[in-house]
């Protein structure tokens, strides 16, 4: 069986998130250059030809800044909530109504052998979701950009086999940073992006039996680092007796094909 995923890029200068079944190919956000997006693909093995469609999560540059791009180039379907595409449609260029999808908030989409969970996110954009994709009981749950983690997500994406889950910053390293305080108090905020510790904290309380591995990511290049952000989620949990494994995520570099099915690695 094949149920595998590559975070393609992740941090705020662009965002793309890759996963397949044996019949389904999708990309969740494009937030790199076209050009990026087909090398990232190319690098994990994956033709951009085949993809089977786009998932959006937001209108926010770092997740759109190619879609269109792609979508036009290789006549992919978008799918997003209705006022992620009343934001995004300025920005996007021209589609022919064919490619244009409707993904509610708070509902499932079956895509071949995969069925897909959105859920809404505390984050400043137009109506922000995420997405958790299940086969054959197992899970993988894509959590970023959020100010918050609510009892609500926790439910939604608690005991997942892998998290690709937010550690946005360091608290301190933000606070002495030289962000302008507007800034700063909006990522702080309960619509901004969670730091280290609210990351290891949320993840302490939805890992389950079924989890392996987590992938941190969304990381400030101005307020974080991989080893800090890694060795803070990894305090909070092992303090709680959890013991998972945690894998860093690029802004440039995709991470290793990774099979949720038979727990191995695709492609380095």
């Amino acid at each position: 069986m094949t149920f595998q995923f590559s975070v393609l890029a992740s941090g705020s200068t662009g965002n793309a998130f890759y996963i397949e079944s044996d019949q389904t190919k999708l990309l969740v956000d494009a937030g790199l250059s076209g050009k990026k997006i087909d090398q990232l693909l190319n690098e994990v093995n994956v033709d951009p030809k085949t993809l089977n469609g786009i998932l959006v999560t937001h209108e926010h540059a770092d997740h759109i800044k190619g879609l269109g791009i792609v979508a036009r180039k290789y006549n992919l379907p978008i799918f997003a909530n209705e006022k992620t595409w009343k934001a995004m449609e300025n920005s996007i260029g021209k589609l022919s109504v064919d490619q244009k999808f409707h993904f509610g908030m708070e509902t499932v989409e079956t895509f071949g052998d995969m069925d897909v969970e959105s859920f809404g996110v505390s984050h400043d954009a137009a109506e922000p979701m995420f997405y958790t994709f299940h086969k054959n009981n197992k899970k993988v749950a894509l959590v970023t950009d959020l100010g918050y983690v609510s009892e609500r997500i926790k439910k939604t994406v608690e005991n997942a086999d892998a998290y690709i889950f937010e550690a946005n910053h360091d608290v301190s390293m933000l606070r002495m940073g030289r962000y302008p305080w507007n800034v700063k108090r909006r990522i702080l905020g309960d619509t901004g992006h969670i730091s280290n510790e609210d990351s290891g904290l949320a993840l302490s309380d939805i890992i389950g039996n079924q989890t392996k591995r987590i992938y941190l990511a969304h990381l400030s290049q101005d307020n974080n680092m991989k080893d800090l952000a890694r060795m803070s989620v990894d305090q909070i949990l092992k303090e709680r007796g959890i013991n998972v494994d945690l894998f860093d995520t690029d802004p440039k570099t995709p991470t290793a094909m990774y099979n949720v099915a038979t727990e191995k690695y695709l492609s380095v």
